[in-house]
C-alpha cells in the first residue's frame, strides 16, 4: 500500500503536470531555446524556479490575497496581452523573413540578458500563472492534509517538464537546420502568442 505522503506526492506531481503541460507562450519559449541550444539552462532554471516560488506561495496562503485583490490580476492581465502581442509579432517577423535571414536569425546569438529578461516576463507577465498555480493548485493543496507533499510533487513536476523540453528539444536540431522548418516554428509561435494576447484582453 503507498504511503498517504508519497501518493500525496504523486497527486501533486500529476496536478502540475496538467497545468503546465498546455501550449502556451512559456512553453513556447523554452522549446525554441532548446532547439537553438542556447541559455537553456538558465532559461530552465527560470521556469522551474518561478514555478517552484509561485506553488510555495500558493500553498502558503497566497492565493488567498490575490482572490482579495482583483484588480491586481486585471493589471498584469493587460500588461501581459501587450508584451504577447509584442512577441507575437517579433515572431511573424522572422517567419516572413526570406530563406537566408531565417537562416542568420536562427544560427545568431541572444544576450543572456536579453533572453533573461524575456522568460521572466513570460512568466511572471501571465495572469493565468497566479489563478492556476497560486490560487487553483494552492487551493487544492490546502485542502488535504500532505498539502507541502503535493506541492513537492508539483515542484518536481515542473523541474521535470521544463528540463526535459529545454534539453530535450535540441534532439529537433537537425531538423531546423532547413529554414522552412523554422518559418512553421515562428509562424507557430506567433499564432500561440497572439492568441492568449487576444484572450487576455478578453478576459
Amino acid at each position: 500500500m503507498i504511503p498517504s505522503s508519497l501518493a500525496a506526492a504523486l497527486t501533486g506531481f500529476g496536478f502540475g503536470l496538467s497545468l503546465i503541460v498546455a501550449i502556451g507562450a512559456q512553453n513556447a519559449f523554452v522549446l525554441r531555446q532548446g532547439i537553438r541550444g542556447e541559455h537553456v539552462l538558465p532559461v530552465v532554471a527560470i521556469c522551474a524556479g518561478s514555478d517552484i516560488a509561485l506553488i510555495a506561495a500558493g500553498v502558503g496562503g497566497f492565493g488567498a490575497v490575490i482572490e482579495a485583490a482583483p484588480m491586481l490580476v486585471t493589471v498584469v492581465r493587460y500588461a501581459g496581452a501587450a508584451f504577447l502581442f509584442g512577441y507575437a509579432v517579433l515572431a511573424a517577423r522572422r517567419a516572413f523573413r526570406s530563406s537566408a535571414l531565417i537562416a542568420d536569425t536562427a544560427g545568431a546569438s541572444t544576450a543572456l540578458g536579453a533572453t533573461m529578461l524575456t522568460c521572466l516576463a513570460l512568466t511572471w507577465l501571465n495572469p493565468h500563472v497566479y489563478l492556476d498555480t497560486v490560487v487553483l493548485l494552492g487551493g487544492y493543496a490546502n485542502a488535504h492534509a500532505h498539502k507541502w507533499m503535493i506541492a513537492l510533487g508539483a515542484m518536481i513536476a515542473s523541474v521535470v517538464w521544463f528540463a526535459g523540453i529545454g534539453f530535450g528539444a535540441r534532439r529537433l536540431a537537425p531538423l531546423f537546420q532547413r529554414p522552412v522548418a523554422w518559418r512553421v516554428l515562428d509562424g507557430a509561435i506567433a499564432v500561440v502568442m497572439a492568441a492568449l494576447a487576444l484572450s487576455l484582453v478578453l478576459g
